[in-house]
């Protein structure tokens, strides 16, 4: 089957090829059918006074949009034609489906419709254009991810997204019954890379969904999220873990600005990020103290950053040293989890990275002393019981190690710059959103 990125190797040359009914102009004399299919559109011209036509003609003046043909056509060079100066001349049509004629949303105009009706017909939403480029994108994103990692020696890993209710710190948990047994749905990979790494993997990286039951309804929550997570052993810093973190940045960036750059700026009229610059790095105390200086603001938190917060030292990053990347590093311990490493003054190794004005990543070096793990798991608050299956990771040698987790939907939404991250997931699940 010929697809309509194709067409134009086969001027004067019978083909055969199916496409979505994008439009249809029925003019006096005329008709003009754009035929859309995942590769793009193309024109199907069928003069009406050509007597050969009058059956093709019926099936066009009964047609409504978005139903499917499939078309035997001759394909014809047409500089006029704005879609790629080609005709397709029809030689018969066969209706393959035929759609409702009142279509629940406006595939035209996204905007003429609401976003939660577009929601719920998310599988007609997901037809426009833009967001079939997105999904492309995508796609050729993770394969790039992929790409730098098995080129730099990381084993994938598949970890359970089902586990024994434990008092991992972070958002509230999904609750199942697991045969009689209280059980959750995983909110991060985060203990089992760490298993990987006492297991002596050296370096691991999966991309897969964890749960977070949040009741949260911002712009750039989700309940279920696609996360890129990695963790490398015999690491002397956490710096070794941004600069890795950075250099897989800048490789699938790179790829994607190759391959996807013109196409993206067409569509969604937007750059993708220039990496060749090394990110900067400002310490938590430092980006505090830059985004009261500069914009007199204070954030109500004193050990984390608020959304303003990050959209300001964004700002100014982007304006000290054009990078749409920053990493904010040694955030207060009251704002980390129970396993990040701290040095000899308490400071904690970790960083977030943020990119376009929102936190893309949470990184850090962990804590690998079984001892040390044990006091700041009490530190925390936590009962070391509800922990001793990890507290075991550690017992008997465990290298020196660290990594990140990254949301895929929040770096599909900034690097489109698409406003909301229901927008940016194939198919959102948040509070209010079980369906489809």
């Amino acid at each position: 089957m010929i697809k309509i990125n194709e067409v134009n190797k086969y001027f004067d040359k019978e083909i055969v090829i199916q496409g979505f009914v994008d439009n249809i102009r029925n003019l006096q004399y005329v008709q003009f059918v754009i035929l859309r299919d995942d590769t793009g559109k193309v024109q199907m011209t069928i003069e009406k006074e050509d007597e050969k036509n009058k059956e093709l003609v019926s099936i066009i003046d009964s047609l409504s949009l978005e139903s499917t043909l499939k078309v035997k056509c001759i394909v014809k060079e047409a500089p006029k034609v704005k879609l790629g100066g080609v005709e397709l001349i029809p030689l018969s049509i066969e209706v393959t489906s035929t759609s409702l004629s009142e279509l629940p949303i406006d595939l035209k105009f996204k905007d003429n419709s609401l976003r939660e009706t577009r929601l719920d017909y998310r599988f007609l939403d997901l037809r426009r254009t833009e967001n079939n480029l997105l999904f492309k994108c995508q796609s050729y994103i993770e394969s790039m991810m992929r790409e730098y990692w098995y080129n730099n020696g990381y084993v994938e890993i598949h970890t359970p997204k089902i586990s024994a209710k434990s008092a991992e710190s972070g958002a509230e948990q999904f609750k199942l019954d697991y045969f009689g047994e209280e059980a959750v749905l995983s909110q991060s990979p985060q203990f089992y890379k760490q298993m990987a790494m006492a297991s002596n993997f050296g370096k691991v990286f999966e991309i897969g969904p964890v749960f977070r039951a949040e009741n949260s309804h911002t712009s750039y929550h989700a309940t279920e999220i696609l996360m890129l997570d990695a963790e490398i052993s015999w690491i002397d810093s956490y710096e070794d873990v941004m600069d890795e973190e950075e250099n897989w940045i800048r490789y699938f960036m790179t790829k994607l600005k190759e391959k996807y750059g013109e196409e993206i700026k067409n569509v969604y009229g937007v750059e993708v990020s220039d990496v060749s610059n090394k990110f900067p790095r400002i310490s938590f105390e430092d980006a505090k103290k830059i985004i009261k200086d500069e914009y007199n603001y204070v954030g109500e938190k004193d050990d984390d950053l608020e959304r303003k917060e990050e959209e300001l030292i964004c700002k100014y990053v982007k304006k000290k040293y054009n990078s749409d990347f920053v990493f904010i590093t040694n955030f207060p311990y009251s704002a980390r989890s129970f396993y990040v490493m701290k040095d000899e003054n308490g400071v904690t190794q970790t960083y977030d990275l943020l990119f376009k004005g929102v936190e893309i990543t949470s990184g850090a070096k962990r804590e690998h002393r079984a001892d040390v793990l044990e006091r700041q798991i009490i530190e925390k608050g936590l009962n070391p019981k509800d922990l001793e299956f990890y507290i075991e990771f550690f017992k008997y040698g465990c290298p020196p190690h660290g990594g990140f987790g990254v949301g895929l939907g929040r770096i599909m939404m900034q690097i489109f710059e698409i406003d909301n991250i229901r927008e940016a997931t194939f198919i959102y699940r948040g509070p209010t959103r079980l369906n489809p």
